[in-house]
């Protein structure tokens, strides 16, 4: 948040890069015209303004200290993703935040040689590759990760796969539906979880994506010996304002712009997973 603003107005800021990830998905990168850089941590969230339509809840897909503008990746679903992902080099938008909670890095016990199993499906990466670029970047223990897609089409950051890799984390792709030529896995990422090298005992996993795909995941990795605890997964629901006062994305006793959107598997959230948005 910046001197002098509120936690409900937006901050101005440039869009000084857009990177088309595929065809409806689209990573903005934008810069503050007061040249203060946010503080942010992994896996929070910020309100994108489309001037004259409205906000939305983005992740920063940018991790803490990295070089450059901030980045968020975002799909065009909706009247307001769409004005975002239209916007040119040049045009403004809002920003307002960082709002929630994180993958919770520096939580992490590393000493130990534990591993970090990231998964996820479609665009839920977007959420993690700051938590991810962060990891990898202190190289410390070992991180796995499983990417899942409709198509080889749909998988984004296919360049952060590709660094993430040669850096020497273990990253597995599947997809849906295979095309002519395509040589990778194919098939749910719940089918890669059981052939990873990782140690379950001593695991921590990061997971986003459909609530479906973050439930049996869940339970692949408890089926494997990762303890729920240590099982962190990004709920989302329909979030308005950021700071908890409108109700919106209320699920269960959790206001998740407040009280998530990352939050353990462990306890209530294994059975709110269950619940349908409404």
């Amino acid at each position: 948040m910046r001197l002098g603003h509120g936690p409900m107005t937006p901050v101005p800021h440039r869009v000084v890069g857009r990177r088309e990830e595929t065809k409806d998905v689209m990573t903005l990168s934008v810069a503050p015209l007061a040249d203060r850089p946010m503080v942010f941590r992994p896996g929070q969230f910020n309100m994108l303004t489309a001037f004259g339509v409205g906000e939305v809840a983005i992740s920063v897909s940018s991790a803490p200290g990295e070089a450059g503008p901030l980045r968020h990746c975002l799909r065009d679903v909706g009247p307001v993703t769409h004005a975002l992902c239209r916007a040119r080099v040049g045009d403004l938008i809002g920003v307002r935040g960082p709002f929630g909670t994180d993958w919770g890095i520096g939580d992490l016990d590393r000493s130990g040689g534990g591993d970090i199993v990231v998964v996820a499906g479609g665009i839920g990466l977007a959420p993690l590759r700051g938590a991810v670029e962060q990891l990898v970047r202190e190289g410390t223990g070992r991180i796995f990760l499983i990417i899942g897609a409709r198509e080889p089409a749909q998988v984004i950051f296919a360049d952060d796969l590709r660094a993430w890799a040669e850096a020497g984390a273990e990253v597995a792709v599947t997809v849906d539906v295979a095309p002519a030529g395509w040589g990778g896995h194919v098939g749910v990422v719940t089918s890669l979880l059981g052939g990873s090298r990782f140690d379950p005992a001593r695991a921590d996993a990061m997971v986003c994506g459909p609530e479906i795909m973050m439930r049996l995941t869940a339970r692949a990795l408890i089926d494997r010996g990762v303890d729920p605890a240590r099982i962190r997964v990004s709920l989302e629901r329909n979030m308005q304002c950021g700071v908890g006062w409108c109700g919106h994305c209320q699920l269960g006793p959790l206001l998740l712009c407040r009280d998530g959107p990352i939050l353990p598997y462990a306890g209530a959230v294994a059975h709110l997973l269950t619940e349908r948005e409404r």
